[in-house]
Parts: C-alpha cells; sequence; structure tokens
C-alpha cells in the first residue's frame, strides 16, 4: 500500500538530508580517480615505482598497517565493525 503524499514540498533525499544534518552530520561529495580510466593503470605503476624503496614508502606502510591494526580495539570485535 503506497504511503500518502506529504505536504512538506521534499522528495524523499530532501528529507533524508535534513534527517543527517539535524543529527550532526555533513554531505561530502569527493572526486577520486577513475581506476577504468585510460592511462590510470600506467600512472599508478609510474607512481608506485618513484616510492619503491623510499623512505616515504616505508612509512606510507608503516601508517597502514597502523590504522588497520585493530587487535586493540576495545569492542572485541577482530574485523573493526561495531
Amino acid at each position: 500500500m503506497p504511503r500518502p503524499a506529504r505536504d512538506d514540498g521534499m522528495d524523499k533525499f530532501s528529507r533524508f538530508r535534513v534527517r543527517q544534518q539535524r543529527r550532526g552530520m555533513k554531505l561530502l561529495r569527493v572526486w577520486v580517480p577513475d581506476p577504468h580510466a585510460p592511462g590510470f593503470q600506467a600512472e599508478v605503476r609510474r607512481q608506485a615505482a618513484l616510492l619503491r624503496g623510499a623512505p616515504e614508502e616505508a612509512e606510507a606502510l608503516t601508517f597502514i598497517e597502523a590504522a588497520a591494526d585493530t587487535s586493540g580495539d576495545p569492542s572485541g570485535d577482530p574485523s573493526g565493525d561495531l
């Protein structure tokens, strides 16, 4: 059975945005590189080759490993999901 129409003039997504804003959330749109775009894989390989063996590579890998480590997660969930 369909829901009755609302007279607030907003569509479903508009009402969702308002609810999220009231919860203290902010809409964020981010443009990211398309991995299917021509030249993407070649650029990834180029940048990886520049970092290979550099101190920045080790620093970045250490950071990623620390961020992914959930062994000290107080929730007790090893996946990090709550």
